[in-house]
Order: C-alpha cells, then structure tokens, then sequence
C-alpha cells in the first residue's frame, strides 16, 4: 500500500486521469465539439466578423474578440504540420506503445494535437491526412487522423 490515499488528478488542457480512465472537462464551449465527434463531426468554430476559423472551442475570436462564432462542420483534411513518437504513456494509451502524435494543420487553417495513424516510416511533414473518428474508452470519441 502507498503512502497516499488516491486522489483524481487535473492536467492542464481539460484531460482528468481518473482510475487509468481519460475523461474530457466538458464545458459550454467545448460542449458542441464533443458532440460532434460523436456523431463522427469535427466541428470547428468559425468568426463571423473577421472570418476566420477558431480552434480550440472558446466565446471570444481570439482574432478580433468578436462575440459572434459559429460552428461549422470541417471537412476533416488537412496536412501533418509536426509530430512525434510516444514510447511511453499512461491510461488506456500505456498498452498501444509506440504511437504517433502530431499536430495536423486542417485545410481551414487551425491546427489541433491528435494521434496520427498509418506506417511510422511513412508519416512525414506535410504530408496529408483525414480525419477519422476513434472511440476510445465508454462513450469517449476521438479525432485521430490517418495518411491519405
């Protein structure tokens, strides 16, 4: 037995490790965007004011601080912009070991951090992928993203 009584643990970026179990922090931004995926949707935010896409979901355009943000539906493409290999992890991830992680630029112009699928040898900058929709643990859906 340790020497500290277990306790949940808050990581910045929303994610609450609980009992090996990764839960995302839904709140009323984000909200819309998780339903989304689980209706296999990547649903980023749009300013109607300045006309540029927003990601990560907030109430604020962090471009001109216009109030008026939508949500439109992505069409999931975009490019590798930087990545690299997990050979180390926790949760239910500490099993799937090595994996890739990157941040994708969408076609839109936002760039979001994912996993990215298909032959490590393969995966490079720049090269082009599509979004694909990854349930990963109860009702927790994903937006991983796979070479094309």
């Amino acid at each position: 037995m340790g020497c500290c009584p277990p306790r949940q643990l808050l990581f910045w970026g929303g994610i609450k490790l609980i009992k090996d179990i990764l839960e995302p922090s839904i709140d009323q931004e984000s909200k819309p965007f998780w339903d989304g995926l689980k209706n296999e949707q990547l649903l980023i935010q749009y300013c109607d004011d300045c006309h540029n896409y927003i990601f990560y979901p907030r109430s604020i355009c962090p471009h001109c601080f216009s109030e008026k943000i939508r949500w439109r539906n992505s069409q999931g493409a975009g490019k590798i912009y930087s990545y690299t290999v997990v050979h180390q992890a926790f949760g239910p991830f500490k099993q799937e070991v090595p994996f890739v992680v990157g941040i994708v630029e969408l076609d839109e112009g936002v760039r979001m951090m994912t996993r990215i699928i298909g032959k490590r040898e393969d995966i490079a900058i720049d090269k082009r992928v599509s979004v694909v929709f990854e349930k990963v643990d109860g009702p927790i859906v994903l937006p991983y993203f796979r070479l094309v």
